[in-house]
């Protein structure tokens, strides 16, 4: 009850970055859900905005809300983006990926002029790596790629649905969840993750937070870059 009271805080904190006219990116995840639902309740007051999803589920809960949405054919320059994640450290870089959307929330949110994260109290985190880094792989290449992450170190496992089916992503790949306990290195470690031939993307989000948004019982703390 208390995490869900602090995401629904940190998400309204969110609203002051919305402006009328903008591009928003929407991002996944219940912490995200929370947003875009408060955007909902804004544009039926009158706020204009169109919306970029970066998930499925999450473009369908703004539909239902009446909030327009576009895609990248039509504009390719998001003014704002607000989303969840997994976990963020003091330098405010993330771990994202446990909702399966990090390859589209990823490239929302390169695309953002400003990106907003909103998270609450339990997912600020001195070191990452409490929680399993999400890794997108294409299928072709999910063994190959599962033994070389376990050769850096961590607890690799493909992520299964609850009929035990292999999870698939919007795009139709695969996530592995790499648990390495503590991520000293993120920076180089993304790096090398990147290089990997198979990998799709991965959970490592660095320095493309503008903005966090702790919500802390019924404070917010703002963190910038």
């Amino acid at each position: 009850m208390a995490n869900d009271l602090e995401k629904e805080g940190a998400a309204r904190a969110s609203l002051k970055y919305i402006k009328d006219g903008q591009v928003v990116g929407l991002g996944t995840g219940s912490t995200a859900a929370c947003f875009i639902r408060l955007l909902g309740e804004e544009v039926k007051k009158g706020l204009q905005i169109r919306g970029i999803p970066t998930s499925v589920r999450s473009g369908e809960q703004a539909a239902n809300l009446g909030i327009p949405l576009t895609t990248f054919d039509e504009c390719q320059q998001i003014d704002v983006t607000v989303d969840g994640t997994d976990e963020v450290d003091p330098q405010l870089r993330l771990m994202k990926g446990g909702g399966g959307a990090l390859l589209r929330e990823k490239i929302v949110a390169s695309a953002s002029k400003q990106y907003v994260i909103i998270a609450d109290a339990t997912k600020h985190v001195p070191v990452l790596g409490k929680f399993p880094l999400p890794v997108e792989v294409i299928k072709f290449a999910q063994a190959l790629v599962s033994k070389r992450i376990a050769a850096l170190g961590a607890e690799v496992t493909l992520r299964r649905n609850s009929d035990g089916s292999p999870y698939l992503t919007d795009e139709g790949n695969y996530i592995l969840d790499c648990h390495f306990s503590k991520i000293r290195g993120a920076d180089g470690l993304a790096n090398k993750l990147s290089d990997m031939p198979g990998v799709v993307e991965h959970g490592l989000f660095i320095n493309m937070a503008s903005v966090v948004l702790i919500a802390d019982g019924t404070k917010v703390i703002e963190l910038k870059r």
